[in-house]
């Protein structure tokens, strides 16, 4: 990567309509906010697992500052969206009560090519939620962020897919190996990090944390969003990260099978009783 694609005073704050926010996307956005802005730990952690490849360092460490300009960007559309928050504050509360092992020397993947095969899956999921939330959302400066953060989101999947075909010349994992990496971070979705971020970012000081109960607050909210064609795309970029082909049937039964999964998360929600439901 070579520096910053877009800075914050590219986004035309002047034409937020405050009239076309929509309070589900508001609190999920408030949530990515909370995760986007904390890539700089992403970045120690990398750093420490690459720690004799400085090259892929940089990159990282490029990565993490534009993972931050996101977190930045969404929290300053919430802001607007809600004069009540506190990006700053909340985002306190968010890594007073979460924060990934900056410690760790090796990776939790098993191996170098493992963590590469992870992050692809992260900026494949990232990038298909922004686009989601770009096309859902009627405001237009969020539709403007959302837009770039996408794009940003594929550009780097498309760097940790570079790394991940030099390490694989090396430690040469299997495809199911890579294939089972790759579903056990997108299971991960469901772990304590988006769900903290959402209570962190939307609870009342008076609420007790659950973990169960903001993840599915979350969930419901997050993948009723997504269209089949986000699905497909996802699955397509997941096949390749795992050395599959991506246009093959196997693809095509796992993008029919995980928009299946994606509509019973978000079965029975009504979003015009969110509101009452999360206060309740």
């Amino acid at each position: 990567m070579s520096g910053k694609r877009w800075q914050l005073d590219d986004i035309a704050w002047g034409d937020f309509d405050p009239a076309q926010v929509d309070p589900d996307i508001l609190q999920v956005v408030k949530a990515a906010a909370m995760v986007e802005y904390n890539g700089g730990d992403y970045a120690t952690y990398l750093c420490n697992v690459f720690a004799d490849d400085p090259e892929f360092q940089s990159e990282a460490r490029e990565w993490a500052e534009e993972e931050c300009q996101h977190g930045a960007a969404l929290g300053r559309w919430a802001e607007m969206a809600d004069p009540d928050f506190d990006f700053a504050a909340c985002f306190e509360r968010f890594v007073a009560g979460f924060r990934p092992d900056v410690e760790a020397s090796e990776s939790i993947r098993g191996s170098r090519s493992g963590e590469l095969v992870a992050r692809c899956i992260v900026e494949v999921g990232t990038s298909g939620y922004y686009t989601a939330l770009a096309e859902a959302t009627e405001e237009p400066v969020l539709k403007e962020i959302c837009k770039r953060i996408a794009a940003d989101e594929l550009r780097h999947y498309k760097l940790f897919y570079s790394y991940l075909r030099r390490y694989l010349e090396v430690e040469q994992i299997s495809r199911l190996r890579r294939l089972m990496i790759a579903f056990a971070r997108i299971n991960e979705s469901e772990d304590d990090e988006l769900a903290f971020a959402f209570y962190a970012a939307n609870a009342s000081e008076s609420q007790d944390y659950d973990r169960k109960r903001w993840a599915q607050e979350y969930m419901k909210r997050a993948f009723s969003y997504y269209q089949p064609k986000h699905v497909e795309r996802a699955i397509l970029m997941t096949w390749k990260a795992a050395g599959l082909d991506p246009q093959g049937t196997s693809a095509k039964m796992a993008s029919r099978a995980a928009y299946w999964l994606l509509k019973q998360r978000t079965r029975g929600y009504d979003p015009a009783n969110s509101q009452q439901q999360q206060a309740a």
